[in-house]
């Protein structure tokens, strides 16, 4: 909906509409030609009826159809000669939603219908009763309203194809941007990538071929490059296939805390709960939590030991990530873009992300995502 710009809800047009009508016909019942006695009060109600049953005509077309026409064939048998408003509206209202041959086909039987009616109940010669069904129902105003209907819905579904129209042109667009950005990444990433990664691995192989001791420093850069060029091709490749299988997910968290325990920082794992398939995109989403929080903790907390919890529950998964770094109440880290990222991810699946000091001392991270069941 357009900022500044107020729209009356549907269901308050439509009742209304049906209030218009309702007082519509009781007033040209109570103007017109009606007979004193008994009837008189059911044709009333009938008029009444037949009004008021049009809020109900976005929700049940047919069923309103219906109603306002026996309606129609009601308030015409106790003497009421009204114009059938009720039943226009309500042939406008379901040939707009689709239903064209049921009320063409009740459209045609209706006059019939009234034409017997006006003979059964009246007396007088044909033309008289001819007279009587026709001033119900004109024909003229009855092929306006089917008119009417069919224009509104071609053009509601000529809006419907634009509309996707559009959605078809932005999906485009965006294919065009992830190319865009994976040439990008490619360009500017992977050929610097690559060079770590190959001196990395060329100065641990000549430091083993000397039979120096490689440092653990230089196995843990050698490692974070392969990685990195594992994770920049998985990157590339859902950038340009849109692939929503993700390259790295629940399976994978044990290898990031064995690489993070190759660089000096104590890490264990716990696994609670009972395993269970997630969706991939909640999976992945736990590996990049995991995946930021170590990284974090290693190069900023100056912490010894870290610990990463992984909880899964009936409709949720946890994750933990605790240190012993630094970080303390009055000390807290300023949020950088890791953390940002991991809290947009978080929100993206409807959870909750909560990133503090700990106690004492320390950083936790803590992420509840929403797991849903196959029932």
């Amino acid at each position: 909906m357009d900022k500044g710009r107020f729209r009356v809800p549907a269901g308050v047009r439509d009742w209304t509409i049906a209030l218009g009508v309702t007082a519509l016909l009781l007033g040209s019942g109570v103007s017109g030609e009606h007979p004193d006695t008994d009837p008189d009060l059911l044709g009333h109600a009938l008029l009444a009826a037949g009004g008021l049953a049009l809020a109900a005509r976005r929700r049940a077309p047919l069923v309103v159809l219906a109603v306002t026409a026996l309606c129609a064939v009601g308030y015409e048998a106790a003497g009421f000669d009204v114009l059938a408003v009720s039943y226009l509206v309500a042939v406008y209202g379901a040939v707009r939603a689709g239903h064209r041959a049921v009320t063409v086909a009740v459209s045609v039987t209706l006059p019939a219908v009234l034409l017997l009616t006006a003979l059964i109940f009246h007396e007088g010669p044909v033309g008289e009763a001819l007279a009587q069904a026709r001033h119900v129902l004109e024909i003229a105003w009855l092929i306006a309203a089917f008119a009417a209907g069919e224009a509104v819905r071609q053009a509601e579904r000529r809006a419907d194809e634009a509309e996707r129209t559009r959605e078809e042109t932005a999906r485009r667009r965006a294919d065009e941007e992830r190319l865009h950005i994976a040439r990008e990444l490619h360009d500017s990433l992977t050929h610097q990538i690559s060079i770590i990664k190959v001196q990395s691995e060329v100065a641990v192989h000549v430091a083993r071929r000397r039979g120096e001791s490689v440092p653990q420093a230089l196995l843990a850069i050698q490692e974070a490059g392969r990685e990195a060029t594992r994770e920049l091709r998985a990157t590339l490749e859902a950038l340009r296939d849109d692939d929503t299988a993700p390259p790295r997910g629940l399976d994978h968290i044990p290898e990031l805390v064995e690489r993070a325990g190759r660089t000096g920082l104590e890490t264990t794992l716990t696994i609670e709960g009972q395993r269970s398939d997630v969706p991939a995109a909640v999976g992945r989403t736990a590996y990049r939590i995991v995946q930021e929080a170590l990284t974090n903790t290693a190069r900023h907390a100056s912490a010894t030991t870290a610990s990463v919890r992984i909880d899964y529950r009936a409709d949720s998964l946890a994750v933990q990530v605790d240190d012993d770094g630094e970080a303390t109440p009055r000390k807290a880290p300023t949020p950088g873009l890791g953390l940002l990222g991991m809290r947009e991810r978080v929100t993206d699946l409807g959870g909750r992300l909560r990133a503090e000091a700990r106690g004492e001392r320390g950083f936790t991270v803590r992420a509840e995502l929403p797991v849903e069941r196959a029932s």
